[in-house]
């Protein structure tokens, strides 16, 4: 191949610029931050609240699903 040192030297750079990042990204605490705020959204959208939300926002979800169920 031609380029292929060119390719490699690409591979390199971009593979340490990933890891640099995700060495960053796990000193500042990012993926404790983000289990933490899944977690909460997780629990908020089972909550009696946000299924009384989505049923407020569509009324007819329930009309959709039975009249597939009835075809």
């Amino acid at each position: 191949m031609k380029f292929l040192d060119w390719y490699v030297k690409i591979a390199v750079v971009s593979a340490a610029i990933g890891g640099s990042m995700e060495y960053f990204m796990i000193k500042i605490g990012f993926f404790d931050k983000v289990i933490v705020l899944e977690s909460e959204k997780k629990a908020w959208e089972n909550s009696p609240e946000a299924q009384a939300m989505r049923e407020a926002l569509n009324p007819w979800r329930n009309i959709d699903a039975n009249a597939k169920k009835s075809s």
